[in-house]
């Protein structure tokens, strides 16, 4: 592990409450300096009280692309640079797929999936320029699998992983690195004020009375403070991975769902190959 740089500046967004809150007070306490973004700031009136003039809070909608960009502008002017950017803002909204609104649809993707981007395509400037930086893309559990109700929001959150994947091979040659991190159950907001139902139908009803029943059964959440003291260890890494999982239950459900994988496609492995024999292209003197 490295030594932390003195005063590190971070851009943390979604963070007057929840994970986000619990990323920049981490931050502040190890005396970095933080532009915490959100769409209400007013949550963040005592934290700022008590870091003065190392904590900028600026009001933002991640789903505005000028707003980001200009957000970010004015992170940059304010503190001269930017080390640190977590793109955490989310918003949950659970239903079966048959369910889903047209509208809840898009606010699900416009928020996890094009905010980060927008987020990222608005930092990369200033990151390439120093030939330095940390993306931290704040991924879930819902990203190894969906699951029944989970559809939508496991869809937002595949397509930040793999926009992120993409974007940590190119930002590499600039000295930037990229992380995606996927937390377990934590207690946050997302569940009350982030998190949207659908308007249930009646036919799901049974399947919904049984995943009531086992999330009852079996959903033990953490203290959000547990995830920001990995990635307080994330960021002071020399050599920090592509992807950190938090949690002993997300940890063993990443497994889980790889070796259930990888047994599907060992046991379809001959219809797969024999689905692929080279032949030159269609037109060429050869075909």
């Amino acid at each position: 592990m490295a030594t932390s740089p003195a005063s590190r500046v971070w851009f943390v967004t979604g963070a007057s409450k929840g994970l986000g809150r619990a990323f920049a007070q981490a931050a502040l306490e190890a005396g970095d300096r933080v532009v915490a973004v959100a769409r209400r700031t007013a949550p963040l009136d005592e934290l700022a009280a008590e870091h003065e003039s190392r904590l900028l809070t600026l009001p933002l909608d991640v789903t505005d692309r000028d707003a980001v960009f200009a957000a970010v502008a004015k992170a940059v002017e304010h503190f001269g640079r930017l080390d640190i950017v977590v793109n955490n803002a989310g918003v949950l909204f659970l239903g079966m797929l048959e369910e889903f609104t047209e509208a809840q649809a898009r606010t699900q993707m416009e928020t996890n999936f094009f905010g980060a981007l927008w987020v990222s395509q608005a930092v990369m400037p200033y990151l390439r320029a120093q030939g330095s930086g940390h993306l931290l893309q704040i991924s879930s559990i819902g990203a190894l699998g969906g699951f029944p109700s989970n559809g939508m929001y496991s869809a937002s959150k595949f397509a930040l992983e793999g926009m992120s994947e993409a974007l940590a091979m190119e930002a590499a040659s600039f000295g930037v690195k990229v992380t995606i991190v996927q937390p377990g159950g934590y207690w946050t907001d997302l569940y009350s004020t982030g998190m949207t139902m659908t308007e249930p139908m009646e036919a799901y009803d049974s399947l919904r009375a049984e995943m009531q029943k086992q999330w009852a059964e079996g959903s033990i959440d953490s203290d959000p403070r547990l995830a920001a003291e990995a990635v307080m260890k994330l960021v002071a890494s020399d050599d920090p991975p592509l992807r950190l999982l938090l949690g002993s239950m997300v940890y063993d459900l990443a497994f889980d769902i790889s070796r259930r994988r990888m047994d599907t496609w060992a046991a379809w492995e001959e219809v797969s190959r024999a689905a692929e024999h080279a032949i030159p292209a269609p037109g060429s003197d050869d075909s």
